[in-house]
């Protein structure tokens, strides 16, 4: 049977820095090294674990365990907050080392970076891209530090690469080529393929395709047209045979923030302060990146009550809001397109607040996320004589010139008068999927 395969060269690497959080921690402490350890958002009890060192993990406790069930688990486990600071150090440093191969680097995360070494000068003096591998991971030991490790894949595209750096954790180095492609797909589950969940799976077992290789076996046709019914399906039947698909930048829809409260409450003006807090952090991000918004979006989670509340939507405004109850969560969001730019804290606080007063909150807010949309990039600037333009440029350069200062002298060092008693409010946080700003 022929199977299509990309008999090239491998050329591309995907590099997973392994339990990014928990590792780095490690590093910057000798006596965590080796023993179970949990970064947590909080170390209450309720708190739950973003990552667990491979201690820990050989223990049961991985990503989404409450501190108080991880310490169950892992009687003496280590649970800390996150160190932001460390962490972008750390992206930073592992970037550095990359680019010294390629200037084809794309972070993925903060801790997953993709390499395409096609037009790699140190790959055509010969050296094989195993051997650079290896010496990537020499730098990183010497860079990073002895306790930091990472997997890498290599393929001939981006799907089979991080297929591959998940094999030999921790510390593995996996080539996958259309000689044991077969091989490496055989005795595996097809949630074990980057980018097939559970809904994806229930959807090709309805089909009768049960493993990866059945999933190699599929026609494209029967990808597309039963399967998928989509042209997704061709993209897979592609991607699973080493064909490059995913090599695709795509521009940014929406910058957000959220924030999982640690004293809950239903007072709208306790809420107003956070909101503010959340509307500059949103802010600065915006404006790192030298966008505007058209858009706004609130969200609020509640404490779940024991009567239902029934769902009721159309609130007004362009984008429906309502509460969305399901027997273990309840949620209040609204949206709205506006006539004004939006590229200050105090505009994106004062368009977020008006929906915060629209609102119902039935119960204690325990969630509280922002996030602006429809973001154009400012430059090239369009002025014209209108007094609202003006006056919006004007807003621009005050704006600008406070993150000056707090970039320069630590963030939130000039603030809102709303926000003077709120220092340690809002912790600063990284997500895995949080590079954009860095």
């Amino acid at each position: 049977m022929n199977l299509d395969l990309n008999t090239s060269e491998p050329r591309i690497m995907h590099i997973d820095l392994n339990s990014c959080f928990t590792t780095i921690e490690q590093q910057a402490n000798r006596l965590l090294r080796n023993r179970p350890v949990g970064v947590a958002a909080y170390d209450s009890p309720r708190g739950f674990v973003l990552a667990a060192s491979y201690p820990a993990k050989a223990k049961g406790v991985k990503l989404g365990v409450t501190n108080a069930e991880a310490k169950v688990l892992a009687p003496g486990i280590t649970i800390m907050t996150p160190d932001p600071s460390k962490y972008r150090e750390a992206h930073k440093r592992f970037k550095e080392i990359l680019l010294d191969y390629t200037s084809d680097v794309s972070p993925k995360s903060i801790d997953e970076f993709v390499l395409d070494l096609s037009g790699s000068p140190v790959l055509r003096s010969g050296q094989s891209v195993e051997a650079i591998g290896l010496e990537i991971k020499q730098k990183i030991y010497a860079r990073l530090g002895e306790a930091v490790t990472v997997n890498i894949g290599i393929a001939t595209n981006r799907f089979l690469a991080k297929y591959a750096a998940g094999f030999d954790k921790p510390n593995g180095l996996t080539i996958i080529t259309h000689e044991n492609l077969i091989s490496k797909y055989n005795g595996m589950s097809l949630v074990d393929l980057p980018g097939i969940n559970v809904r994806y799976q229930a959807r090709l077992h309805a089909a009768g395709i049960m493993t990866p290789l059945d999933f190699l076996a599929a026609s494209e046709r029967t990808l597309k047209k039963v399967v998928f019914k989509s042209v997704v399906g061709s993209y897979w039947y592609k991607r699973l045979r080493g064909w490059e698909v995913d090599a695709r930048e795509f521009s940014r829809k929406s910058i957000g923030h959220q924030y999982a409260l640690k004293q809950k409450t239903t007072d709208r003006l306790e809420l107003e302060k956070l909101l503010m807090k959340l509307c500059e952090k949103v802010g600065r991000r915006l404006r790192s990146s030298n966008y505007y918004a058209g858009g706004i979006h609130l969200y609020l989670g509640f404490e779940q009550l024991k009567d239902g509340i029934p769902k009721h939507l159309d609130y007004g405004g362009h984008v429906a809001g309502g509460f969305e109850t399901t027997p273990y969560f309840k949620s209040w969001h609204k949206g709205r397109k506006l006539t004004n730019r939006l590229y200050s804290s105090k505009d994106i606080f004062l368009a977020a607040k008006q929906l915060l007063h629209e609102a119902d909150i039935p119960s204690n807010v325990k969630l509280m996320s922002v996030n602006v949309y429809d973001i154009v990039p400012w430059d090239p600037e369009q002025l014209n004589l209108f007094e609202a333009d003006r006056l919006l440029s004007a807003n621009k350069h005050l704006s600008n010139a406070i993150d000056k200062i707090n970039n320069r002298y630590g963030e939130f060092k000039v603030t809102p008068a709303t926000m003077a008693d709120m220092q340690g409010t809002i912790l600063d946080r990284i997500a895995f999927g949080g590079i954009q700003d860095m």
